[in-house]
């Protein structure tokens, strides 16, 4: 369910409530309670919306391993994003006075994560999604909590060290993500004859280069890694090639709600400054994780150190010139 809030109404009532005070003072006391009407006035969008539902409904991914994919339960999502995804609904939880709130649960894709925010299906999702000026006309994004770098994995025999070696080879990148429309770009404008497949998702189209269909795979850097540890012989499989972009991970929310974008900024920004992130950091990244018990070993890079001293939500991706 979509909600709107129409403010000529509420300054209509308002005006209406300013004339009967006018006429007849002794009968303000009896309209409506002040308290309520501020009420009305302090909370709206999607705030008022959980709180009419009694239910908050969060996105999450199936296979953006480490940040957020099903192991073991279907029914429960789990990782680095998903933590803190778990920490802002902790906090609209105390903003809302509703400790019993209730989490649904609402599976997305990289093709309907934002269709699924605009109407209202998703209250808001943390998972793998880039913040960049073209999706921030169609949807809000928090404060940043990851920074990538987008590049290939391949086997290690494969010949493939840089993109120009993709020239009439086979690649695989995941359909409505940045990456799928970088290498199209890039395959067009330097005539590589790349045949380009989009996937469904990160898993699919690992699998895809797992059973020889694709002699690469592009896409962010740790989601790569992520499929890398989850291959029957990681060995067998290395990251290579100059970044070709810089990109932020950030929650995306609606637009227009700055009341629920503070909640969100607020909750990050506490989980950063206490120094609770580092802790959430090494379980994914530093320590073995689900559902093979592999640790990406993968340290936390300078770029993300400095978005966790000093939050933004800027769009960036930051263009990397291709060597």
């Amino acid at each position: 369910m979509t909600y709107f809030f129409s403010k000529p109404l509420t300054l209509a009532a308002l005006v209406a409530l300013a004339l009967t005070g006018c006429n007849n003072s002794s009968e303000t006391s009896t309209d409506a309670p002040a308290d309520d009407s501020a009420t009305s006035e302090s909370m709206n969008g999607t705030l008022q919306k959980i709180k009419d539902s009694g239910t908050i409904v969060v996105g999450h991914r199936d296979s953006s391993i480490p940040f957020s994919y099903i192991a073991d339960d279907p029914n429960q999502p789990i990782g680095y994003a998903h933590d803190l995804e778990m920490k802002v609904v902790d906090a609209v939880k105390e903003k809302l006075d509703m400790p019993d709130l209730q989490i649904r649960y609402n599976l997305i894709t990289s093709q309907t994560r934002i269709p699924l925010v605009q109407n209202g299906t998703v209250d808001f999702e943390c998972g793998s999604t880039t913040n960049n000026e073209e999706r921030q006309k169609q949807v809000a994004f928090s404060n940043g909590f990851f920074e990538i770098g987008t590049r290939l994995l391949t086997k290690k025999d494969s010949g493939i060290q840089e993109f120009e070696d993709l020239k009439g080879k086979t690649l695989v990148t995941t359909a409505g993500t940045t990456s799928e429309r970088y290498i199209r770009q890039y395959n067009d404008e330097n005539s590589m004859d790349i045949n380009i497949i989009s996937a469904k998702d990160h898993g699919e189209a690992f699998l895809m280069l797992e059973q020889g269909r694709a002699d690469a795979f592009m896409m962010d850097d740790v989601l790569l890694a992520g499929e890398k540890a989850k291959a029957k012989n990681p060995d067998e499989w290395v990251i290579v090639g100059q970044p070709q972009s810089f990109e932020i991970y950030g929650c995306m929310m609606r637009n227009d709600d700055p009341e629920f974008k503070a909640v969100v900024d607020e909750a990050l920004a506490n989980v950063f400054s206490s120094g609770e992130i580092n802790s959430i950091y090494d379980k994914w990244f530093l320590n073995p994780i689900p559902p093979k018990n592999v640790n990406l070993n993968f340290e936390m890079s300078d770029n993300l150190k400095a978005l966790i001293a000093n939050p933004h939500d800027s769009a960036q991706p930051k263009e990397v010139e291709a060597q």
